[in-house]
């Protein structure tokens, strides 16, 4: 039966009483019994829509499906999927269909259902939140970023307090609200600035790592005031001795949260296995404390949406607890309770609002854009006091000015909840949209991390001379690349007069935190920090150093960061350390037998996105398949099985066959190493595409190697690929290194008819042949690539 029920409130703002009528059916309907069955009935009364299962699935389909219409549209001008989500709100709104006509059957019902769903989704997304902070960084930030998280949030505070203060006379209503609207005007939420960084690929940029400090540091601020807002609207409403009961409950929960509920967590953690994974019973622990949690901060007088963030924040960070809900949870909430969430916030929206509009809520909009304002000009100001490019402090000013889901939920809530009216909440989404579709375009224009790898100076290889220092980068994603890579560098016999200054970067995936993290390890401490990321690494390296003592000097430094910004952290080494050659490991590697040991396509990715962006010479190492299955003991045929390391430099022409030629003779220098310089020219000379400049470079270097008497120089014609392929075979299992120029799309009558067959692009059309299985390959492949010359 229909049950209709009358309420009436007073709206916090202005003060006046509305009345609205709400009419519900008890019990409700909930699961239908069946197409088939509706369509039989003869009278036709109920329709399928009436049941809140099916017509929940149908808002969902179509929410999704709008969504990504409007956002196939916005996303070529550079909007957020999140604006997307806000348009189809607003779309399917009543301002936009009736009650009676709308697509999704915009009924208080159908609202209070795909409300709860959505906002359950923003309850996740604040816990999940809180699991990647990681507050230790807070203290661990720069003064520069500390200066910047204070200062946008303090100041803007205060103008805008003193802006509605002006404005607005009345005493009693500046005590109670304007604080604590004035502090969600001015706060920063990391949340929202940490996914704008993601989507601008910016998250481990020296912009990026910046403006994710200042804005941990500020949304650490930004929750302090809000609940110190709280205890001051409760102390003018109620007296101080409720304003101190509510602030000793709350120190409470927090004492609880800090030291039962964590040590409890890092309890769970010590049980798990290193690099294994959390026990199920474990993390189903941690989700029903997480949905107790709104509760319990009920209990103890805190606002209920900062019970999960707080709990979340206990939560240790990174493997094996916070990795673990982030990858279990986060693709749920974020790619299906989160977008509903957000569209029910545009839902709410109805132009209508602002003809009701009165003198508060204008001065409460003006208080707020002063905030923008302010915040803004702060931003920009800190960072160029600090000697920072005018171009990089415009785009932190926009970073952190960044409004999104966060703050579209807050005032969501509290226009539901009747703290804010209609009028308020309407001008605050106009200007939440307007921010959130401007900022990403401008921060996009203004900052391009690529540009500081545009290299005026030569760092290759061949600009390095031979009794000078080479400084390398390798890197290191598994155990397995430690031991081929020490087996590389054993092979090249470093001598103080060539020797290496080599830098280790081991690349560990971001997982269950927020905030990418750049370690250096310092040789002079006795002990490494309580996450000991690659101490295995570090040991190894630190022996081969001690084993080439004088020879080689060894830094190790650990990145965490997502894979997908990986290459950032490489060539931002590269460039502080002015690097001239990055060695880089192959995404496969196979078994004796030739079968696939592992292959890791997020690593051939990285591979792509370094060649493209590196600021020197790179290379890539193939591992040969016949100590893949071994513990890390050194190749045999490099030492007791044979006197020589037999090396061959495969040379087709162009500029890196030349930079692999020229790190064939630095690592040869040593009496044990021969080297072999095999040039394959065209039978044909017609077809051949090098220049007449590469020409005359190429014949430079052989007539060197002819001339010496070191080397060995082998010159065999060819008409075609498939002659190429045959000879190669014939040749490669005298060596243990084969070194190839990668000589991207570059196609030689030397290389015709391979180009189609070619499976790795990276490693160019002779190094994906001499990786192929019609290779019996007993031997390694190193592929360089000569520093590219990019222009803006």
């Amino acid at each position: 039966m229909a049950n209709g029920n009358s309420s009436s409130y007073t709206t916090g703002m202005e003060g006046t009483k509305r009345s609205e009528e709400i009419c519900l059916k008890f019990p409700p309907n909930v699961i239908s019994p069946g197409l088939a069955a509706l369509l039989a009935q003869k009278d036709k009364h109920e329709k399928l829509m009436d049941y809140s299962g099916p017509r929940l699935h149908f808002q969902m389909v179509v929410i999704f499906v709008l969504t990504q219409i409007i956002h196939s549209l916005l996303k070529k001008l550079g909007l957020p999927l999140f604006i997307s989500q806000l348009l189809a709100g607003i779309l399917l709104s009543p301002m936009v269909f009736s009650d009676q006509h709308s697509l999704v059957n915009i009924s208080e019902e159908s609202v209070a259902v795909l409300g709860t769903v959505g906002a359950f989704g923003f309850v996740f997304f604040l816990f999940l939140s809180g699991v990647k902070m990681d507050l230790s960084l807070t203290v661990k930030s720069g003064k520069k970023a500390i200066c910047i998280g204070l200062l946008t949030v303090v100041v803007p505070l205060v103008s805008c307090m003193t802006t509605i203060k002006l404005l607005h006379e009345e005493g009693n209503e500046f005590s109670n609200k304007t604080f604590f609207l004035a502090v969600t005007y001015s706060g920063t939420s990391f949340p929202v600035i940490h996914c704008l960084l993601s989507d601008l690929k910016i998250l481990n940029s020296e912009l990026g790592r910046l403006g994710l400090s200042a804005a941990l540091i500020g949304d650490m601020l930004t929750l302090f005031l809000t609940v110190f807002s709280l205890w001051v609207k409760t102390g003018f409403e109620k007296g101080r001795k409720e304003a101190l009961i509510d602030f000793g409950l709350a120190m409470l929960f927090i004492v609880i949260v800090v030291f039962v509920l964590r040590p409890a967590m890092k309890w769970m953690v010590k049980r798990t296995p290193e690099a294994g994974q959390i026990k199920d019973i474990c993390f189903y622990l941690v989700i029903l404390a997480f949905m107790m949690s709104p509760r319990f901060t009920d209990l103890f007088r805190i606002y209920f949406l900062y019970g999960p963030f707080i709990f979340g924040l206990a939560v240790p960070d990174g493997p094996p607890l916070g990795s673990a809900l982030v990858e279990k949870l986060d693709p749920v909430i974020s790619g299906l309770f989160l977008p509903i969430f957000a569209t029910t916030c545009g839902l709410r929206f109805d132009l209508s609002y602002f003809k009701n509009s009165n003198l508060f809520a204008y001065h409460q909009v003006l208080g707020a854009m002063v905030a923008l304002i302010i915040k803004f000009g702060v931003s920009l100001l800190v960072p160029l006091l600090c000697k920072m490019p005018t171009r990089d402090s415009l785009a932190l000013a926009f970073i952190m000015i960044s409004k999104g889901i966060v703050e579209m939920g807050s005032y969501s809530i509290m226009n539901d909840n009747r703290v804010i009216s209609e009028d308020i909440f309407a001008h605050m989404t106009i200007v939440i949209i307007l921010v959130a579709s401007i900022v990403p375009i401008l921060v996009k224009r203004l900052y391009d991390p690529s540009r500081k790898y545009l290299c005026f100076q030569k760092r290759t290889i061949m600009n390095s001379r031979l009794n000078q220092e080479l400084r390398l980068i390798v890197c290191v994603h598994v155990p397995g690349n430690v031991n081929s890579i020490i087996n590389q560098l054993n092979a090249s016999c470093p001598t103080r007069e060539s020797s290496i200054a080599l830098d280790v970067l081991h690349l560990i995936k971001l997982s269950g935190q927020a905030t990418p993290l750049f370690i250096t390890h310092d040789k002079q401490k006795k002990t490494l920090s309580s996450k000991s990321y690659s101490e295995n690494v570090v040991v190894a390296f630190e022996q081969f150093e001690r084993n080439n003592w004088g020879a080689v000097s060894v830094t190790v430094f650990t990145a965490v960061s997502p894979p997908n910004l990986m290459y950032e952290d490489i060539c931002n080494l590269a460039m502080d350390r002015l690097t001239s050659f990055i060695l880089l490991p192959f995404h496969r590697r196979w078994y004796i037998d030739g079968s696939i040991e592992s292959e890791d396509q997020t690593v051939r990715t990285l591979n792509f996105d370094i060649l493209e962006k590196a600021p020197c010479s790179v290379g890539i190492l193939v591992e040969g398949r016949r100590n893949l299955k071994g513990s890390g003991i050194r190749d045999p045929l490099s030492s007791d099985n044979s006197s020589f390391y037999n090396i061959a430099v495969i040379f087709l022409g162009g500029q890196d066959d030349r930079e692999a030629l020229a790190l064939a003779k630095r690592i040869s220098q040593d009496k044990s190493v021969r080297l072999t310089v095999i040039h394959l020219k065209a039978a044909n000379s017609l077809g051949v595409i090098l220049t007449e400049n590469d020409r005359m470079l190429d014949s430079a270097v052989l007539n060197d190697v002819k001339q010496s008497v070191c080397f060995t120089y082998i010159e065999e014609h060819v008409n075609d690929g498939p002659e190429t392929s045959n000879f190669l075979q014939s040749i490669v299992e005298d060596y243990q290194l084969i070194i190839v120029g990668r000589r991207y799309k570059t196609e030689d009558p030397q290389t015709l008819g391979l180009q189609e067959w070619c499976e790795f692009q990276e490693i160019g059309i002779i190094g994906d042949l001499l990786s192929s299985a019609d290779f019996i390959r007993n031997y390694s492949l190193l592929i360089v690539q000569q520093q590219q010359q990019r222009t803006i």
